[in-house]
């Protein structure tokens, strides 16, 4: 049995294989408008407020932080990761060059 469903830009699809009794999540994002958004943010200004007092730094799809969650810890729950946890991998993650897009003004982290 395979099912899909499609909320905005993720679309989840389940897959029941009823011999192995397993169930299989294959979750995909069309990130393609995120990342244009991202793009027209960073070249918009250094990405300060008229105060100077916040800074703008990245806009990261929920899906991404989930990957990078599994990635350190094995478990794909972002919100559970102590917050130095989640600081380091955003450091790593966006101070990279492959990472770049996902930031909405220039400079590191």
């Amino acid at each position: 049995m395979k099912e899909t469903f499609k909320e905005g830009l993720q679309e989840t699809t389940f897959i029941a294989d009823d011999l192995q009794k397993e169930i299989t999540v294959k979750e995909t994002l069309n990130i393609n408008s995120h990342l244009k958004a991202n793009k027209e943010h960073y070249n918009f200004n250094d990405g300060y407020s008229p105060d100077r007092t916040l800074k703008r730094v990245a806009s990261i799809p929920l899906l991404a932080l989930e990957m990078w969650a599994k990635e350190r810890t094995g478990q794909n729950n972002w919100f559970a990761l102590p917050k130095d946890t989640q600081n380091q991998i955003l450091k790593e993650k966006l101070n990279s060059n492959e990472f770049q897009y996902f930031k909405t003004a220039k400079g590191n982290l």
